[in-house]
């Protein structure tokens, strides 16, 4: 009788686990629908952390404050010198702003000699990330 019951259990588990099997199958598509302004968002975010990079580059360091005077500094900077980047850098507890990003020193010395004669207390900086 116990032969009996172990086989009917083992039949049970053999049909039980085939129709699991074949009721929870998934075919393995995948649809992603997304809106066209995330492509967008991220093809601005590349283009934003390409300017970013800061590994290999020079700077040039302008202000090191308090956040009011490192925007308007920022500022003045961007309207003065429309042809250099410039942004924020925060590292507490200050704000820091950061000019250009020159590939060479030579080129970044250049720079620094123009900026000291606006920002005096500005110095070079080869930052790592």
């Amino acid at each position: 009788m116990k032969f009996l019951t172990k086989t009917n259990a083992a039949f049970c588990c053999a049909i039980v686990f085939f129709i699991c099997q074949k009721t929870y199958s998934q075919d393995g598509k995948v649809t992603v629908d997304q809106d066209v302004k995330f492509e967008q968002l991220l093809n601005e975010k590349r283009k934003i952390n390409s300017s970013i990079t800061i590994n290999d580059r020079y700077k040039i360091q302008i202000f090191n404050g308090d956040t009011e005077n490192s925007k308007k500094t920022l500022i003045d900077f961007k309207k003065e010198f429309k042809n250099l980047d410039a942004t924020i850098v925060f590292s507490t507890p200050l704000y820091k702003v950061w000019v250009g990003n020159f590939k060479t020193r030579i080129e970044a010395e250049k720079n620094l000699q123009l900026l000291k004669k606006r920002y005096p207390t500005a110095f070079l900086i080869k930052p790592n990330k």
